[in-house]
């Protein structure tokens, strides 16, 4: 029986973008996008989400690319503008999940340990959560089995009682072989949806 609801943050319950703030930096659409595909791209980014410091990250890639010096250093710098505000109808459910008093409900989270204060300031929500496992803190990140493992042993959570939320296919893909019930996120519709679908709503 589906005690416990797991969700991911960024693009679940959070909105963020690294285009947000690179659609102001560059003239066009096309230069930031080749700029985050090929530059400062979601891999790098997850080095340090992983444990790797803002500093040492992008002191790397400025010795690859130092023509690109200015808009790497932004991408930290100017990281919270990235950030644009929660998805509301996310939220809504959570809200209404964790107010039913029938669940735990866990964050697991790539996010880097030192940018996550800011998160933690701007959404008052996280605080809602009965514990959080975020990759900065344990060196570790989805889609490695070993960081589920740390919120199951954690906080005592079988899988196969437990409903992942994520928006990324590759770490729905990884908790399926897991055992863990899961939902690839679309939008709060389809959750709301596949929530109901599987009794939890």
């Amino acid at each position: 029986m589906i005690n416990t609801l797991i969700f991911d943050l960024g693009n679940v319950l959070i909105n963020w973008d690294p285009k947000i703030l690179y659609n102001k930096l560059f003239s066009s659409e096309a230069e930031t996008d080749h700029f985050l595909e090929n530059i400062c791209t979601l891999d790098w980014n997850e080095a340090q989400d992983a444990g790797r410091s803002l500093k040492e990250g992008t002191e790397v890639l400025v010795a690859q690319f130092p023509q690109h010096k200015e808009h790497i250093e932004a991408y930290y710098d100017r990281w919270e503008e990235m950030l644009n505000g929660a998805i509301e109808g996310s939220v809504e459910i959570f809200k209404q999940l964790k107010f039913s008093g029938k669940y735990k409900i866990y964050a697991l989270t790539n996010w880097s340990a030192e940018l996550f204060p800011v998160a933690l300031q701007k959404f008052e929500f996280l605080s809602w959560f009965d514990g959080i496992v975020m990759s900065g803190d344990e060196g570790i990140r989805k889609p490695e089995a070993a960081f589920f493992q740390i919120l199951f042993d954690r906080y005592q959570v079988k899988p196969e009682d437990a409903v992942f939320i994520d928006d990324n296919l590759r770490n729905v893909e990884a908790s399926k072989k897991l055992g863990l019930n899961v939902i690839l996120f679309t939008s709060a519709e389809n959750l709301e949806k596949e929530l109901q679908d599987l009794g939890v709503l």
